[in-house]
């Protein structure tokens, strides 16, 4: 069974709109937003997700089958899926029959985790896309928690992996080259993306990221969730 997060309606998290951040911005596809996350970054925007002391847990997820998720994604057009979270991986067992029944239907599958669960050899092989978004130090999670470097390497092995890294300060730059250097990452396979839950700071920090970005060769991406709806669930 699946734990899937709700929308402020009751119904399953499930929803179809087009992917605002990351390489793959502006692409149709249907979202599937799975509860429960191993971190706790100070500025998430999905503490419904996983955060039991702000949030109750029995009215911010629901429990759904396999069969029920499948079902209520194929309700929407298109073959193209992003399942994000929450952290996804912390469900590799329970989901991994709905990804199956995904490909063989023909479904493309990007994934969005923060890297510090290594994926199975199924999850490789089914999934098209990896948007690795591992947390740093603004995150406000401990060095042990946000950065695992068995998963570091798996993934930067990964043809079909981005690293997309969240930044309030130009100073968190820093953070990003050492660990570039550390992991041997390719700056074309860096996303530099601002922290940012309304336009107005989305705008002013896009302004100096996009600087860093033509400067030191990194990909830049905006929010467009954000800039066309605001910060708002099912969209």
């Amino acid at each position: 069974m699946l734990k899937v997060s709700r929308l402020p309606d009751g119904q399953p998290e499930i929803f179809h709109s087009v992917q605002g951040e990351g390489v793959n911005a502006g692409r149709p596809a249907v979202f599937l937003r799975l509860a429960l996350c191993n971190l706790s970054c100070l500025w998430c925007d999905t503490r419904y997700t996983w955060d039991w002391k702000r949030f109750d847990q029995a009215s911010q997820v629901v429990t759904m089958s396999v069969e029920e998720a499948e079902k209520s994604i194929k309700r929407y057009p298109g073959h193209s899926v992003v399942v994000t979270g929450g952290e996804p991986l912390i469900q590799q067992k329970a989901a991994t029959p709905l990804l199956e029944r995904l490909k063989n239907g023909g479904y493309w599958i990007e994934m969005e985790t923060n890297g510090t669960i290594v994926p199975s050899r199924n999850w490789i092989r089914l999934v098209d896309h990896w948007s690795v978004s591992p947390k740093l130090e603004n995150s406000g999670n401990p060095l042990s928690a946000r950065e695992n470097p068995r998963a570091y390497r798996l993934f930067r092995s990964l043809p079909s992996a981005h690293f997309k890294y969240v930044l309030q300060e130009p100073d968190d730059v820093k953070e990003i080259k050492a660990l570039s250097r550390k992991y041997a990452l390719d700056p074309l396979k860096i996303v530099l993306m601002p922290q940012a839950r309304d336009r107005k700071t989305l705008l002013e920090r896009s302004r100096w990221l996009v600087d860093i970005c033509r400067s030191e060769g990194y990909l830049f991406s905006t929010r467009l969730q954000i800039l066309l709806w605001g910060n708002r669930r099912g969209v």
